[in-house]
């Protein structure tokens, strides 16, 4: 539901994706990003085979994260149509979430 997304897959699973993806930016050193990580679960859960979730370690895709300009993390990146549609920052709740997604999925 919610794997690990190496730089090399980004073309195939994110920009090449017929379904709109997620990626969470997190570092396995960030408290917030272990407390968001249930929320992003439970996301991948209730919206399985209507998106990909992927999560993303900073510290071994460092090119990907400045691509992005990732600051901080958590981050979450939306993708639709292979490109970014929306993103937050921080340890936001599944309700937020959830109404970003719903509005990309329209």
């Amino acid at each position: 539901m919610f794997q690990p997304l190496d730089p090399s897959q980004f073309d195939s699973e994110v920009k090449q994706s017929p379904i709109p993806t997620i990626l969470d930016f997190g570092a396995t050193w960030c408290g917030p990003c272990k407390m968001l990580a249930p929320t992003i679960e439970k996301i991948a859960k209730n919206y399985e085979g209507r998106i990909k979730v992927f999560s993303v370690d900073v510290d071994h895709a460092q090119s990907l994260a400045t691509s992005f300009g990732i600051r901080g993390v958590p981050t979450v990146i939306f993708f639709k149509d292979g490109k970014e549609a929306d993103r937050v920052s921080g340890n936001v709740p599944y309700d937020h979430l959830a109404k970003k997604l719903d509005h990309i999925l329209l």
